[in-house]
């Protein structure tokens, strides 16, 4: 099952590679005011460090996404962002070729009114790579978004759940019709 999961994440961060690899310096760091004034690139260093709090507490078997380092950089240079997801890659094919899953302790991102330390859940690997997986895929739905407002189109399934996409391919094999993001957005039957 972790294989699984990691081929799925991997794919994904595929996905963002790929598309940094043609936005160019400008769209990744511009702000798009309807999009809470935020830009391409301050969505790929949260989507970083998600991942980067995983794996970096795996040795410790406990993960805290609260405590991320919030690279600057990342949301800066298109380039260096690129090369952090791509070393997230190499390490997340490196825990496929464990395959195995363990127990971790998560700190959750719920805030305490009163101050003090969050509450922490027992979790699993095969856990935190789904909701890396889910997170991933909804903050790159508002990259896409952020993209086309930008003036460059994202591939076609960017921002899309795997689930979703295996779902068109059975209903186009079935030939019936499914619902298809169409340029810009809107959804058309195909």
């Amino acid at each position: 099952m972790i294989l699984t999961a990691v081929r799925a994440n991997v794919a994904v961060l595929q996905q963002g590679i790929d598309l940094l690899a043609t936005l160019g310096a400008d769209r990744y760091t511009r702000r798009v005011p309807v999009c809470f004034d935020a830009a391409p690139g301050g969505h790929i260093r949260h989507i970083i460090d998600h991942y980067l709090g995983l794996l970096d507490g795996l040795g410790r078997g406990e993960v805290d996404y609260e405590h991320r380092a919030r690279d600057p950089l990342v949301e800066r240079d298109v380039d260096y962002a690129r090369g952090v997801m791509e070393s997230i890659v190499a390490r997340l094919e490196e825990l496929a070729r464990a395959d195995g899953d363990c127990a971790l302790q998560v700190h959750a991102e719920t805030a305490d009114p009163a101050g003090g330390r969050s509450a922490t859940g027992s979790s699993s690997l095969l856990r935190e790579l789904e909701f890396l997986l889910s997170h991933t895929v909804h903050h790159y739905a508002l990259v896409a978004m952020m993209c086309r407002i930008l003036g460059h189109e994202p591939p076609r399934d960017f921002g899309v759940a795997p689930s979703t996409m295996k779902y068109r391919r059975e209903q186009a094999l079935k030939g019936g019709a499914v619902l298809q993001p169409a340029p810009g957005g809107a959804t058309s039957a195909g």
